[in-house]
């Protein structure tokens, strides 16, 4: 059986008006793939759903509105495999992979992803019904497995 650390997680950024959702929720998943910068680095999973989180807007505020950055959210669980991981070792290295994927893709957005362990729970209830769904591909199956379970 492959050891592996599930870590339920809440990521926030700012995207660039025009950035596509599932295009987000792709480049966080494949991000996900390999983490950690010490020896080989070990593999992971993301699973989970991404969203917009806009602020409500007047309808004669839109054309303003479409030329601004838009607030992106992603609820799922993250299954880093190998032993001796820790939920913070893990967080640590999420945040440099999001970050830099982020900044690769859209450019400089005026901060890094936020990224947040939370409760199993709160990923459940949180989620929004018209979410997308993501995740790593082509990863070992134990660990789409593991994380599985949770969703």
């Amino acid at each position: 059986m492959l050891d592996a650390l599930i870590v339920p997680l809440f990521v926030t950024t700012d995207l660039p008006p025009g950035a596509e959702l599932a295009e987000f929720g792709e480049l966080l998943a494949e991000s996900a793939r390999v983490l950690g910068r010490e020896g080989a680095g070990y593999e992971a999973f993301l699973a989970g759903k991404v969203f917009w989180l806009d602020r409500p807007v007047l309808p004669e505020q839109r054309p303003a509105a479409e030329t601004e950055l838009r607030f992106a959210g992603m609820l799922g669980y993250l299954a880093a495999s190998g032993p001796g991981h820790t939920s913070h070792d893990v967080l640590r290295d999420v945040r440099q992979a999001f970050g830099e994927a982020v900044a690769g893709r859209y450019g400089d957005v005026g901060v890094a992803p936020a990224v947040f362990a939370i409760r199993d729970q709160d990923v459940r209830e949180r989620t929004p019904e018209s979410a997308v769904s993501i995740d790593t591909r082509d990863v070992t199956p134990e660990l789409v497995t593991a994380t599985r379970s949770y969703l």
